[in-house]
């Protein structure tokens, strides 16, 4: 097959040198977005790597004209958008219109608006199954394997599902005093937004970053931190499995934590436009501009990430709580593709994702998320192609009653 590749951030270089890896099913690889001298560095090291041959475009993902041109031009039979999550609906529209499968590993979120939702994708969904093709959504880690962990533990280790903790947590270090490790705009917006879980039937909401809660990390990691944030794959956890709750939780250093609230305080991460000398500008995208680009942190990143899900409910009739995770340590994600573990471990399941439809081990038209396919072969796939995964099953012991947001603890 053709694959197209949108998107030459760190998460595509990722991706490309996954991608140019499974020449089983991907014969030719074209990588485009708008800067085109940023596809060609990563070609250049994909050929001296691998000796394979990138092909390089520029595109503007916001013009559906443009993705159109370009998809007809090449070919391809499946388009994976590593853009950012703005160009959802464009990439999504120029491939319905040239009857191409999508991937992506972020949903969708307005400009103008900070928020992130599934209904606008979700959308499309009978529009794809008329058109024969596929639409595989949030391929990345989390969401992406997090729900395909997810789908493991409903399907082989639990009768019933009563939480699910989503932990996240990058235990890295740059040695900057304040960087964001994927887009600053992005991940900004997302951390600032109210704090929100599933709660049987309806969602909770909190304040942003007011509930925390200290988890002990496992291989050396040790006690972290950790913060209740809304992400997007609980909403379709929540919708696909049967489970009571579900809640996600990342890690913050203090230094990142003080930084962001005197940026907050200032208004720097605002996305409502100032006029500032005549021209209109949010002060988010004046903030992007000034910090370290992300693609540039990785040669100085060391330590590890952390990303898992702990799982709470009954088997057999008896009480349960398993822990699934991965450990990906920058300094060798770094050395094997010029990126740090954070678009390591994003763009890695974005190309197996690809090659699930590839293979068609998942494909089907329509819309879907990953856990409502077998998660066996994309498991299998994610041991062999950099981030293999642990499974722990713990005794179950209940906590007394405290201020804790855990049910248990692990023995």
């Amino acid at each position: 097959m053709k694959i197209l590749i949108v998107g030459a951030g760190g998460v595509g270089r990722v991706a490309t040198h996954k991608v140019a890896q499974m020449n089983d099913v991907f014969d030719e690889v074209l990588l485009a977005s708008r800067t085109k001298s940023k596809c060609d560095g990563i070609a250049e090291d994909v050929r001296e790597n691998f000796g394979v041959t990138i092909n390089t475009e520029a595109v503007d993902a916001d013009e559906v004209g443009e993705m159109v041109s370009l998809i007809r031009d090449f070919e391809p039979e499946i388009v994976l958008n590593l853009a950012l999550p703005y160009q959802d609906l464009p990439i999504m529209d120029a491939c319905l219109e040239t009857g191409v499968h999508y991937v992506d590993t972020a949903n969708y979120e307005p400009r103008d608006t900070p928020k992130f939702e599934y209904h606008w994708q979700w959308a499309y969904r009978e529009r794809f199954e008329q058109a024969g093709i596929m639409a595989l959504l949030g391929s990345g880690f989390d969401p992406g394997v997090t729900n395909v962990f997810c789908a493991h533990a409903a399907r082989n280790h639990f009768d019933e599902i009563d939480c699910i903790d989503i932990l996240d947590c990058n235990a890295g270090d740059h040695g900057l005093p304040f960087a964001t490790n994927f887009n600053p705009e992005i991940n900004i917006r997302e951390i600032t937004q109210p704090g929100r879980w599933w709660n049987e039937t309806n969602w909770e909401e909190v304040e942003p970053m007011s509930v925390h809660e200290s988890f002990s990390f496992p291989e050396g990691i040790g006690e972290r931190e950790i913060y209740l944030l809304y992400h997007e794959e609980m909403e379709s956890l929540s919708k696909y499995l049967d489970l009571k709750k579900i809640r996600f939780w990342m890690t913050f250093s203090d230094s990142y934590l003080t930084h962001l609230r005197v940026l907050e305080n200032i208004g720097m991460t605002s996305i409502e436009p100032v006029h500032f000398k005549g021209h209109p500008i949010a002060p988010l995208e004046f903030l992007k501009a000034v910090l370290p680009d992300p693609a540039s942190l990785g040669e100085r990143t060391k330590g590890k990430t952390c990303i898992g899900c702990l799982v709470h409910g009954r088997k057999d009739g008896k009480e349960k709580q398993y822990y699934i995770y991965n450990i990906c340590d920058h300094e060798e994600a770094f050395a094997e593709t010029g990126a740090q573990a954070v678009s390591y471990t994003t763009g890695v399941p974005a190309a197996i994702g690809a090659r699930m439809i590839a293979t068609g081990e998942w494909l089907k038209p329509g819309v879907w998320n990953m856990e409502q396919f077998d998660p066996a072969p994309f498991l299998e796939e994610l041991q062999n192609r950099g981030l293999p995964w642990t499974e722990v099953d713990f005794d179950f012991t209940p906590k007394p009653q405290t201020n804790s947001t855990f049910v248990g603890d692990r023995n």
